[in-house]
């Protein structure tokens, strides 16, 4: 298995393809929470059906816009689709920036399930107390867990204090160990900060050029996870009238920088990565295939 990671406009998807190509017999299994999504495409970066090169994808378009996603999901069904891969004498190319979801998938990590009923109480006692006093509240019952996770991550704080009650355990507990469920050679891009902006910036104006707004237009109501998906919100408020085209543009680009670092953040915390340089597209396959080489060796 390869699994290529990094923030978002690195060119995990193309070189995914690439290596796909340069092996022979390879498929792509995407692992960004938001091309999960049925018709959201655009927003996600995703690789049109026809610029796929006749490598199988594995992952996309499996969702609607209207139902939650769940690591716990992901993580079963992309483990069945790696193993079908692996059965067939295929190699994995795993590609995507979403973190957790790379983790859930390649690493021994087990996920407590949720109760609705418990969470949305914590998530009303965050509305009504903000996120600096649950994670107060975390510190006190867990503080290896409220040491790791940033207070203003609301959305991990509200899911620590889940586990920790369904299941009675410190939610550093299960957190992953760093312990790979499949042996893995995992490739890293990085671009430097000043070129990786430009790259989103110019990302942004190609999505509102090429039909984010029209995109969006014909999407049913998004679920809570499909509205986390960047460019969407900014796009419905151009949609609403409260954004210009040029704010939503800037805002779009805003986030996805936002974004980027956070995934940077995420994927720096991991030894096994081998980084690569991506500043120039024309040299990255190269340098991947001669990491994977000193890898098999």
């Amino acid at each position: 298995m390869i699994a290529v990671v990094g923030a978002t406009a690195t060119g995990k998807s193309q070189l995914a393809l690439d290596l796909a190509e340069s092996l022979g017999n390879a498929q792509v299994v995407n692992a960004d929470s938001m091309q999960l999504y049925r018709g959201m495409d655009i927003g996600t970066a995703k690789v049109p059906p026809g610029e796929r090169r006749g490598v199988p994808h594995h992952q996309l378009d499996v969702l609607e816009p209207s139902q939650e996603a769940s690591v716990a999901a992901y993580q079963r069904y992309a483990r069945a689709d790696v193993e079908r891969i692996r059965a067939a004498g295929d190699w994995a190319v795993v590609a995507g920036g979403s973190g957790l979801y790379v983790q859930a998938l390649l690493d021994e990590l087990e996920l407590p399930g949720t109760d609705p009923v418990l969470r949305a109480g914590i998530e009303a006692r965050l509305a009504r107390l903000g996120p600096r006093a649950l994670h107060d509240e975390l510190r006190a019952v867990d503080p290896v867990a409220a040491g790791i996770i940033d207070p203003r991550n609301s959305r991990r704080v509200v899911r620590a204090l889940e586990v920790i009650r369904l299941t009675g355990a410190p939610f550093a507990a299960s957190l992953p160990r760093g312990e790979s469920h499949w042996p893995s050679l995992r490739i890293g891009l990085r671009v430097e900060a000043g070129e990786l902006d430009r790259r989103i910036g110019l990302r942004a104006h190609r999505m509102l050029a090429d039909g984010l707004l029209d995109e969006v237009a014909v999407l049913p109501p998004l679920s809570r996870t499909a509205s986390r998906a960047t460019g969407y919100a900014e796009a419905l408020s151009h949609l609403a009238g409260r954004l210009t085209r040029e704010e939503t543009t800037d805002a779009i680009a805003l986030a996805t920088r936002q974004l980027a670092r956070r995934q940077e953040k995420w994927f720096r915390r991991d030894p096994r990565i081998h980084w690569i340089d991506a500043s120039d597209p024309g040299s990255v396959l190269e340098l991947a295939l001669s990491t994977l080489g000193q890898w098999q060796r």
